[in-house]
């Protein structure tokens, strides 16, 4: 997994991922990457301890996707991101918060702080709607297929 240890929850994150790792008897290899000269000697890392798969943690997406993308593609290391956009940039899948609905609820946001309520007496509002991107692309390349009960959940597949 590779994290920025600058990101606001990255600590919990990690626990998180650790714990579930865990539970499933998976070792978590977590790698500290905070800027983009880092991510070259994260991935080669990661190919000498023979890391099965790859897990990359938002923060890191802000600066360095593309080549996160391109790194996992030409190492041949299944990743999923946290952003939909890291699949559509050629990532093998990404699962998280939904951005559009994110925007749809700023969106409800602004309009009852219009209409006069106080930003301070709204609620903290949590994603309640995640989404499933799978791309067949790379799947392909990697020489890994993706049972159809996956497919049939994905909130999009990328072909």
């Amino acid at each position: 997994m590779l994290v920025d240890p600058k990101f606001p929850t990255t600590e919990r994150f990690v626990s998180e991922v650790r714990a579930a790792a865990s539970a499933v008897g998976q070792q978590l290899i977590v790698l500290d990457v905070s800027s983009d000269s880092e991510i070259e000697t994260a991935f080669t890392t990661l190919v000498q301890r023979g890391a099965g798969a790859l897990h990359v943690g938002v923060g890191i997406l802000s600066w360095g996707q593309e080549r996160i993308v391109a790194l996992a593609a030409r190492h041949r290391i299944p990743a999923i991101y946290v952003l939909r956009e890291a699949a559509a940039a050629g990532g093998l899948m990404s699962y998280g918060a939904s951005i559009t609905d994110a925007y749809r609820q700023v969106g409800v946001y602004a309009g009852r702080i219009l209409k006069g309520e106080k930003p301070g007496d709204l609620p903290v509002m949590l994603p309640t709607k995640f989404d499933l991107v799978i791309n067949l692309k790379t799947a392909k390349e990697l020489s890994l297929d993706i049972p159809p009960g996956v497919l049939a959940i994905a909130d999009e597949v990328i072909e």
